[in-house]
C-alpha cells in the first residue's frame, strides 16, 4: 500500500480508502461475519480509512462491530458524517453524534464530516443553529479531531465554502468523467493550496466506470493495455493526482478489495503516460456521444438573475442520459440543492433570456431548462423520489 500525508496534521493515510456504504449484505441486513473478514483484510494490506456516514442502514453499527471485534480501533481512522440537513435545533447535533460513537463503539471520530453541504445558505444555517460553537467544544475535548464537509454540488459553491470556515479537510467526486463537474480538477487544486487534505468518492462512479462502462470505452483503453481492467483505469486516474489525499472505493468482497489494494499498491502520482492520457479523453469522449445538450460548462451564461445552475442542470441532465434516469437524478438533487432551503434547479427558469447571448454554443438555454425540468424536476417531486431513499445515500 502507498501513503500520501496529510499536509494539516501529518497523518498518513492509505490512498485507498474503505468506503463502508456497499458492505456484504445478507437477509436484509449487513452481513457481520463477511463485513469483519472484509475489515481484516483490509487492515492486512494496509487500508488505515474506513469511510461511513449515519443515513448509511446499519454501516456505523456493522464497523464498529468489526473493529471491536479485531481489536483494532486504534490502526483505523474513522471518517463519518453529521446528515446537516436533519439537524433543525442546537440540541440535534448533539443527539446524533452520541448515537455515532454508541455504533462505532468508540469515544472520538477521527475525520468527522458536514455531509452534502453544498453551498452557502446550508453552512449559514448551520453556523446560526450554533454549529460552530458545538463543533469547536468536541474538537476541544478529542471527540472530533478533523472537521471536514462532504461535498456535492457547483465548483462556485464549493469554493465559496473553502473560505467560509478553517476546514481540516474536505471530501469530494472525482473520476475521469467528471474532472470537470461538480467541484472540478481546479476546486480540488484550490483546496489543495490551501493546505487541506483532499478526499475522493466515487472513483469508479458507483460502478458505472468500471461493470458498466459501454464497449466503446473499454475499446480506448484496450488500445493502451488490453490487461488493465476499467476499475484500473478508473483508481488510477484519480491517485495520479499529486493534490489528491486518498481515495475511497465501496468494496463488497474480498475480490473487489484484493484488486483495488494492487492497483493502490502500484499506483504513483504523475505516473500515467501521454498515450494513458489521450486514452481517458476518448472514452470520455465515447461517454459523450449521446449527450443531449451540448454545454461545455464554461460559466459564460453564470450568474442566473433567477439562481438557476444551469450547467450543472444541463450536466446532470445529460448524465441522466448517458449513464441512466437515476444516476442524473442523484446528481440533480444534490448539486441543485433538493434537500437546502435554497434550491438552484430549473423550476426557477423565468426565461429572461438573460444567459442566451452570453453562451459561445448557441445553446437555447430557456428551451433545454425546459427539458430539463420536464425530464428531472417533475420526477424529483413524485413522493416515489423520495421515498426511494438509495438515491441519496453517497458520499
Amino acid at each position: 500500500m502507498q501513503y500520501r500525508t496529510n499536509p494539516k496534521n501529518g497523518d498518513s493515510i492509505s490512498q485507498l480508502g474503505f468506503g463502508c456504504m456497499r458492505f456484504p449484505r445478507s437477509g436484509g441486513g449487513i452481513d457481520q461475519k463477511k463485513t469483519r473478514a472484509l475489515v481484516a483484510a483490509a487492515i492486512e494490506n494496509g487500508v488505515n480509512y474506513f469511510d461511513t456516514a449515519y443515513i448509511y442502514p446499519g454501516s456505523e453499527s456493522a464497523l464498529g462491530a468489526a473493529l471491536d471485534a479485531l481489536g483494532e480501533r486504534d490502526r483505523a481512522l474513522i471518517g463519518t458524517k453529521l446528515p446537516h440537513y436533519m439537524c433543525k435545533k442546537p440540541e440535534d447535533f448533539d443527539k446524533t453524534f452520541s448515537a455515532q460513537l454508541g455504533r462505532l463503539r468508540t469515544g472520538w471520530v477521527d475525520y468527522y464530516h458536514l455531509h452534502m453541504l453544498s453551498n452557502l445558505e446550508s453552512w449559514e444555517r448551520l453556523r446560526e443553529l450554533g454549529f460552530v460553537q458545538w463543533a469547536e467544544k468536541k474538537r476541544a475535548e478529542g471527540m472530533i479531531r478533523n472537521l471536514g464537509f462532504s461535498f456535492h454540488g457547483g465548483c462556485d459553491d464549493f469554493l465559496g465554502l473553502l473560505d467560509a470556515f478553517d476546514w481540516d479537510f474536505c471530501l469530494v467526486q472525482f473520476n475521469y468523467y467528471d474532472e470537470n463537474n461538480q467541484a472540478r480538477a481546479s476546486g480540488i487544486r484550490a483546496a489543495h493550496e490551501m493546505g487541506l487534505p483532499v478526499f475522493v468518492m466515487g472513483p469508479m462512479r458507483g460502478g458505472m466506470l468500471s461493470d458498466e462502462l459501454p464497449e466503446e470505452a473499454k475499446r480506448a483503453f484496450r488500445k493502451v493495455d488490453k490487461g488493465r481492467s476499467p476499475v484500473d483505469w478508473a483508481l488510477r486516474w484519480v491517485l495520479n493526482y499529486p493534490e489528491v489525499t486518498m481515495a475511497l472505493s465501496g468494496m463488497s468482497s474480498l475480490e473487489q478489495l484484493e484488486e483495488n489494494c494492487a492497483i493502490a499498491g502500484a499506483a504513483m502520482p504523475g505516473a500515467l503516460g501521454e498515450a494513458d492520457l489521450v486514452a481517458y479523453r476518448e472514452a470520455v469522449a465515447a461517454l459523450n456521444s449521446g449527450l443531449r445538450i451540448p454545454c461545455t460548462k464554461c460559466g459564460y451564461c453564470m450568474p442566473c438573475p433567477n439562481g438557476v445552475n444551469i450547467p450543472d442542470c444541463f450536466t446532470c441532465y445529460n448524465i441522466s442520459r448517458t449513464f441512466g434516469l437515476v444516476s442524473g437524478l442523484a446528481q440533480y438533487t444534490q448539486v441543485t440543492g433538493q434537500l437546502t432551503p435554497t434550491r438552484r434547479d430549473a423550476s426557477k427558469c423565468t426565461a429572461c433570456g438573460a444567459c442566451e447571448p452570453r453562451c459561445p454554443q448557441g445553446i437555447p438555454i430557456a428551451k433545454d431548462l425546459a427539458k430539463v425540468k420536464r425530464r428531472m424536476v417533475t420526477f424529483v417531486t413524485k413522493p416515489i423520489f423520495w421515498s426511494a431513499r438509495k438515491i441519496f445515500r453517497v458520499g
